[in-house]
C-alpha cells in the first residue's frame, strides 16, 4: 500500500533553524530527512527531537555536503529511495566567514558562495525532477535580511544570500507551470550556534537595533518556513518573507 503522507526533506538540519524546520514539520506528521555535513551527533539530536512525534521508520540522517553535486544528487536519491516522493525542500544549510573585505581572503568568499548559493541550487535542482513529475512540490530557501540591506564585514554572506533570492524568484517562474512553490524565508537576528559567539556588547547593540528588542528564536523562523512549505499553501510562490522583529524597518 502506497503512503501518502507528505515528506520534508531538510538541509543543514542538525542545528539552529533547520532543527527547528525539522521538528516543526514532524508536528505536522510529515515524514523527515535530516541533511547534515559532518556532525552526526548533532544530527542525531535533531533525530531524537522529531521522534517525539513521528516513527523511526518515518525519519532518514542525510549526510553529505550540498556544494558538492554527486554529493547533492546523493542525498536526494537516499531520500527518495526511504520515501519514494519529495513533497517539501527546506534549504537551510549555511556557513559564515566574515570579513571586512580588504581583509577577506578569496577562498573564504568562494567558500560561503559554494555552501550557501551553490548549494542551494544543486539542491533545488536535485529535487526538481521528482518535483516535476508529481506535478507539485514546495521549497523554501532560507536567506537573510542581510541579503536584501547588506552588512558591513560580511560581503561573503550577504552576496550568497541575495543570490538565493534570485534563485528563487527565477525558480518560481520556472516551476509555476508544474504547481512547484518556491519561496524564502530572510531572517533577522536569530539566537541560533552561529551567533551566540558574538560579544555580549554586539548582541546587545543588535537587540536595541529591533524593535522588539530580542532575537528572534528559531522555532518563531520555522513558523514562517512552515507556513510556505506546507501543502496549505496553495498560491504564494517568488516571496521572500522577511522574519526580524521590525528590524529592517
Amino acid at each position: 500500500m502506497t503512503d501518502d503522507r507528505k515528506t520534508v526533506l531538510l538541509t543543514g538540519a542538525s542545528r539552529g533553524i533547520g532543527r527547528a524546520c525539522a521538528i516543526r514539520f514532524a508536528k505536522a506528521g510529515y515524514r523527515v530527512g535530516i541533511g547534515y555535513t559532518g556532525n552526526k551527533e548533532k544530527a542525531e539530536e535533531t533525530k531524537k527531537a522529531v521522534l517525539d512525534y513521528i516513527d523511526p521508520d518515518d525519519v532518514i540522517l542525510l549526510q553529505g555536503d550540498v556544494s558538492d553535486d554527486e554529493s547533492a544528487k546523493r542525498i536526494m536519491d537516499e531520500f527518495l529511495s526511504k520515501f519514494s516522493r519529495i513533497d517539501c525542500l527546506i534549504n537551510s544549510a549555511g556557513i559564515t566567514k566574515d570579513n571586512l573585505i580588504a581583509m577577506m581572503k578569496p577562498e573564504d568568499f568562494d567558500r560561503v558562495i559554494s555552501v550557501n548559493l551553490r548549494g542551494t541550487f544543486l539542491m533545488c535542482q536535485a529535487a526538481f525532477r521528482p518535483m516535476m513529475k508529481q506535478r507539485r512540490g514546495h521549497v523554501v530557501n532560507i536567506s537573510s535580511i542581510v541579503g536584501l540591506h547588506g552588512n558591513a564585514g560580511q560581503t561573503n554572506y550577504s552576496a550568497s544570500k541575495a543570490g538565493v533570492i534570485g534563485l528563487t524568484m527565477s525558480l518560481a517562474k520556472e516551476g509555476a507551470g508544474r504547481n512547484i512553490l518556491y519561496n524564502a524565508v530572510a531572517p533577522g537576528f536569530v539566537d541560533t550556534d552561529m551567533t551566540s559567539v558574538l560579544p555580549e556588547k554586539t548582541k546587545s547593540e543588535i537587540n536595541n537595533s529591533i524593535p522588539l528588542r530580542r532575537p528572534a528564536s528559531p522555532d518563531e523562523i520555522a513558523e514562517a518556513v512552515y507556513f510556505l512549505g506546507a501543502e496549505s499553501n496553495t498560491y504564494i510562490t517568488g516571496q521572500t518573507i522577511t522574519v526580524d522583529g521590525g528590524m529592517s524597518l
